[in-house]
């Protein structure tokens, strides 16, 4: 978006790149200017000493309901090898799966950019880390490939793990912003005939002139994103492994049984003492869950007893309080009642004037 600022005894219209400097000493471009916050804007426009005053204004035109000044800034420094990035992501599929290497296509559009990016950092979606290794020539297929080889731009890629076709794989990086070389002097001040001054209109004052509807990209167009579940096949361990592992590395997990142990099946007889016991036990557990109830009851009665009790008291003490504080405001009235009397009335024993 253009911007016309004050910077010094010029008055120019140029196209700032908004960045902020990260914990890597990287200036990361940002889209707006962040809210109660300081950031960096680079521009192209005539040399000017540090700490010069700049004053930004969004449009200059008078037709503006009020004088909106949009930013202030002081001039740090002049650098033509400034470096301002912001985030790339490329996304790629495989097209050739080995043990732990693969064949990447769509990532990339010639050998040359993969050239660049040797060594970079991939991740796939289910976490799986690899390695950007070499570029692979266009038509060159693997061995029984009846596609006509690899598209422009292939590569191959090792991974710590056997990926899928399935799988998508990213590469985070960083590509480089250019700052726009626009410089567009205000010319309104310099002289008393000259005409106003007309700068660079942006897109959204040029769509609404000529009433062009906003172009909508439908692959911009937010979409609930519905993956399906993978299922992953269990890990199953040969049994003249599981042999050589030790006991603390061997799976202790059993299936679940579907037949009853011998233990549930088989009846359990009792002779006469045993029964006797049995009937023993039975009794004192009745006994005493009677008289668990009946405790829980007659905690319950107490507990509602002293809830009354508390309510009544609650009661008259709040309608003490009440009136212990009418009495206290009656008194106080009194006392700053006598007060104002004497204060006018010159004192508590002053004479009264005779009637002439």
């Amino acid at each position: 978006i253009t911007c016309s600022s004050s910077v010094g005894w010029r008055r120019f219209q140029s196209i700032p790149v908004y960045s902020m400097m990260d914990a890597n000493s990287r200036h990361r471009m940002i889209k707006y200017t962040p809210d109660h916050m300081h950031c960096y804007a680079t521009f192209y426009g005539p040399l000017n000493p540090q700490n010069t005053g700049v004053i930004a204004f969004q449009s200059l035109t008078s037709s503006q309901a009020s004088f909106r000044i949009a930013a202030t800034a002081t001039v740090l420094e002049f650098d033509h090898s400034i470096k301002i990035v912001k985030k790339l992501k490329l996304v790629g599929t495989p097209t050739k799966v080995f043990k732990n290497t693969a064949f990447i296509s769509g990532m990339f559009n010639s050998s040359l950019e993969v050239s660049r990016f040797e060594g970079a950092a991939l991740r796939t979606v289910s976490g799986i880390r690899g390695t950007i290794k070499k570029a692979v020539k266009p038509g060159e297929g693997t061995h029984g490939s009846k596609d006509g080889g690899m598209k422009e731009g292939s590569f191959r890629a090792s991974f710590e793990d056997k990926l899928l076709l399935s799988d998508i794989i990213f590469l985070r990086t960083w590509t480089k912003v250019d700052v726009p070389k626009f410089y567009n002097p205000v010319t309104s001040g310099m002289m008393k005939d000259t005409k106003e001054w007309r700068g660079m209109k942006t897109v959204g004052q040029l769509r609404f002139e000529k009433s062009m509807p906003i172009p909508v990209n439908p692959d911009s167009i937010y979409k609930p994103i519905e993956r399906q579940k993978r299922v992953f096949n269990k890990l199953q361990v040969p049994k003249s492994l599981q042999q050589a592992l030790p006991f603390k590395s061997k799976p202790k997990l059993e299936k679940a049984r579907t037949r009853e142990t011998l233990e549930q099946r088989r009846a359990v007889v009792q002779d006469k003492e045993e029964k006797k016991l049995a009937t023993m036990v039975q009794q004192l557990n009745t006994i005493r869950n009677e008289k668990l109830a009946k405790r829980e009851q007659q905690q319950a009665v107490r507990r509602a007893a002293r809830a009354k009790a508390q309510k009544i008291e609650d009661e008259w003490r709040g309608q003490l309080k009440k009136d212990n504080l009418k009495r206290a405001y009656r008194e106080k009235g009194k006392a700053e009642a006598a007060q104002a009397r004497e204060r006018e009335g010159g004192g508590k024993f002053a004479k009264k004037r005779k009637k002439s």
